[in-house]
């Protein structure tokens, strides 16, 4: 079945349509629910919510646009909805002085040097950053939205979108730069 005719049954909520279309689209899926998520449990609980929020709002995918686009944009935002939870719960847990965060990162250069490291050690890298710093990341580099955006979907200002991912790119650059200077640079066997 191609995608239009898994749609369509899908809309009919037929099992077999919707386990064939989770089999296609959960690998993806799941790639971006672990670009948001630090812990894969979560991003597998994400994954499991937003494949049921998808099969019961296919109906209103009117075929505008791509699918998978349609599909990731669900997920997104269902990975911003779990941000805002874990904010809200971080806030609590900051405001009883449970829990406290080292904001004082210094500039480093503006390029990250990840060519010659393998990807899954980079989306590792951006999976343990602060979750406000990996939300704006990949908000900004993968979703492609600038700052203001990035601000009025977070509800926070511009200057503190781009104050976050400033310092979720110098914590990666240096990780870039230690396992860089730890391995001379000899990550070319996993190109």
């Amino acid at each position: 079945m191609d995608d239009s005719q898994l749609i369509i049954a899908c809309k009919k909520q037929d099992r077999n349509a919707q386990k064939a279309l989770y089999e296609q689209y959960a690998p993806v899926m799941m790639a971006v629910c672990l670009r948001y998520c630090r812990e894969e449990e979560t991003a597998r609980d994400l994954l499991h919510d937003g494949f049921i929020r998808v099969f019961t709002q296919i109906s209103s995918y009117r075929g505008n646009g791509s699918f998978e686009g349609w599909l990731r944009r669900i997920f997104v935002n269902l990975a911003l909805e779990n941000y805002r939870k874990e904010k809200q719960k971080n806030r609590f847990l900051e405001e009883y002085g449970i829990m406290k965060t080292n904001m004082t990162e210094s500039p480093t250069d503006d390029m990250l040097d990840i060519e010659n490291i393998p990807r899954e050690e980079v989306l590792e890298m951006i999976r343990d950053l602060p979750p406000g710093y990996r939300t704006v990341f990949n908000l900004f580099i993968f979703e492609d939205m600038s700052h203001k955006e990035i601000a009025q979907l977070l509800g926070i200002n511009e200057a503190a979108s781009r104050s976050q991912f400033f310092r979720a790119k110098t914590i990666l650059q240096k990780k870039i730069s230690a396992i860089l200077n730890q391995s001379n640079g000899k990550y070319n066997e996993y190109r």
